[in-house]
């Protein structure tokens, strides 16, 4: 996969695609660059409790956000299901509620496809034209269930292209080291996918796997027939100076990833 591009913003620092189609963006925050107190310090973007100030500090992080991506980041009501949402003019409006989805989908300059993650795989999309992106939020069930191929086939569906005519970057999320899984999750999987899954020590004699999600999720685009997916391959377990996440902190704050077309 190409070396990603780190660079220093008002918001912190923040991952990009080494490449991606002209006329759109995409990027993943870090933690970094906000202003929510400990523990979900501090561009934290989703609120976490009722406290005024958590929502407060999460409102100044999304307008941020928003800032730094020159586009008006659209939030999912995510559920790790595989349902994709076409998102259009209306879903701008302060009073439009969150579509209840896991993945999104635009025509539209200026709307960015963005998903909440602290751990699970942020997967970003662009038509090589331009003219469509997508976002999806791909834990193991919703990667196990579909979600990735439900936003290329969305994606398709907006835009007459190829598979072969779309890419994909799959942001930080956690590695196959730190995904320690019970059988159930291998077992949700296909045969063919085994090799993403490595035997670890049980734990009180229960089998344990190490599960490699960027692997799972490269290999189920590639069948689709995407034939450039990068990603930045970074661990947000190992590193909590940059990186949420839930399984090593159980309490914390949420990244963004968002894909875009520029306004011209």
């Amino acid at each position: 996969m190409p070396l990603e591009i780190v660079e220093p913003l008002p918001i912190g620092a923040f991952f990009r695609p080494a490449a991606w189609p002209r006329g759109t963006g995409a990027l993943m925050t870090t933690r970094q660059g906000g202003v929510s107190a400990p523990p979900y310090d501090s561009l934290n973007l989703k609120a976490q409790t009722s406290d005024p100030l958590d929502q407060i500090a999460v409102a100044e992080n999304r307008r941020r956000f928003a800032a730094t991506l020159g586009a008006t980041p659209v939030f999912l009501d995510q559920v790790h299901g595989t349902r994709v949402v076409r998102l259009a003019a209306g879903h701008l409006r302060p009073d439009t509620p969150l579509e209840q989805a896991d993945a999104s989908i635009t025509t539209v300059p200026g709307i960015a496809c963005t998903v909440m993650v602290a751990d699970c795989l942020p997967v970003l999309f662009a038509t090589r034209d331009g003219r469509a992106v997508g976002a999806a939020h791909a834990g193991w069930r919703g990667l196990a269930g579909g979600v990735l191929e439900a936003t290329v086939d969305a994606l398709r569906a907006a835009v007459p292209v190829a598979a072969g005519d779309i890419v994909a970057w799959l942001g930080a999320s956690i590695g196959p080291a730190a995904f320690e899984v019970g059988a159930d999750v291998p077992a949700a999987f296909h045969e063919g996918e085994a090799r993403h899954f490595v035997p670890a020590p049980a734990r009180d004699g229960v089998p344990k796997w190490h599960a490699d999600l960027p692997g799972l999720a490269e290999g189920r685009l590639r069948r689709l027939g995407l034939t450039e997916v990068s990603g930045c391959g970074e661990c947000t377990v190992s590193d909590p100076s940059r990186f949420f996440s839930y399984r090593r902190d159980r309490v914390t704050g949420r990244l963004a990833a968002a894909a875009w077309i520029d306004v011209a």
